[in-house]
């Protein structure tokens, strides 16, 4: 069955909210590279759903609305 575009977007946000607790654990063990790429794909998973969730609240404006 296909995720619907809201699933889609409250998993993004979940998965950028993972990456960044874990980049901020692991901050104290010393590898900031690692920690550097979580915090990268966190953001992208961030930009992702706040675009997807831009457009679902685009989408579902009643026409009056819309402009």
């Amino acid at each position: 069955m296909p995720q619907s575009e809201h699933s889609q977007a409250a998993e993004l946000h979940n998965h950028a909210a993972h990456a960044h607790a874990v980049a901020a654990c692991g901050h104290s063990t010393g590898d900031h590279a690692s920690d550097h790429e979580l915090t990268e794909k966190a953001y992208e998973s961030s930009q992702e759903a706040a675009q997807l969730s831009r457009k679902i609240a685009k989408e579902e404006q009643p026409d009056s609305m819309a402009a």
